[in-house]
């Protein structure tokens, strides 16, 4: 990176997002936030991600981005380089701060434009919400962990979430749960109609690797047996 305070997490330094993250500042966030794209496209293309039929999340950070079309040109230049189609690059964007809206909406529509498919992340925790989602309608919206987390066991969260998919599907946008760690919440969301997943209960993140996925319809057929 051209800064060298900021480095991208390797298996060395064992360090957590958390304590990468703690190390962007203003100075340095354009670099991180792009020498981050460019690496994850690398890898992605490594691991042939695209030819298994998966697709590349990258998340963004929207004030990293002055202007979307400048600031795609390393984005666009490694996915040409490496081969991997830019219509299987997705752009997370998490609303964990107050931005300016008519800014995040200038990034998501030029994204799309230039082909990109487009998500927010961690929807129902931060700060844009149905606000944006009013303005934008994503490809993509992943429900944040803590609407998922023991949904079997409340009624209330249940509801929130089998509106808010009724929601989503009216709008055209495709919803994607994510933490699920438990077969009942699993189950719970199965039963409301989720098709798309992510979380502990699947795979544990790996880095520069496809973990092997475990998907739960063999653990829960056998401890239904057990009953």
């Amino acid at each position: 990176m051209s800064d060298p305070s900021v480095r991208l997490r390797t298996r060395e330094a064992g360090q957590s997002a958390g304590a990468i993250l703690a190390e962007v500042s203003a100075e340095n966030r354009y670099a991180f936030d792009q020498n981050c794209r460019v690496k994850a496209i690398e890898l992605a293309a490594d691991l042939k991600l695209a030819a298994e039929g998966a697709f590349l999340s990258i998340n963004f950070l929207p004030n990293a981005v002055y202007e979307p079309r400048a600031c795609i040109r390393l984005t666009l230049a490694a996915a040409m380089r490496t081969g991997f189609p830019v219509q299987k690059i997705i752009f997370e964007f998490t609303e964990v701060e107050r931005l300016d809206s008519a800014h995040v909406l200038n990034i998501l529509r030029s994204y799309r434009a230039m082909g990109f498919k487009t998500a927010i992340d961690d929807f129902g925790a931060g700060y844009a919400g149905l606000g944006l989602l009013s303005e934008f309608q994503p490809d993509f919206v992943k429900l944040d962990m803590e609407l998922i987390r023991d949904i079997e066991k409340s009624s209330v969260k249940r509801t929130i979430v089998r509106n808010t998919l009724t929601m989503l599907h009216e709008l055209g946008v495709t919803p994607i749960c994510e933490g699920i760690e438990t077969l009942g919440e699993y189950e719970a969301l199965r039963e409301l109609g989720v098709h798309l997943m992510q979380g502990y209960l699947f795979a544990k993140p790996g880095l520069a690797s496809l973990p092997a996925v475990a998907w739960p319809e063999a653990p829960l057929a056998a401890s239904r047996a057990a009953v």
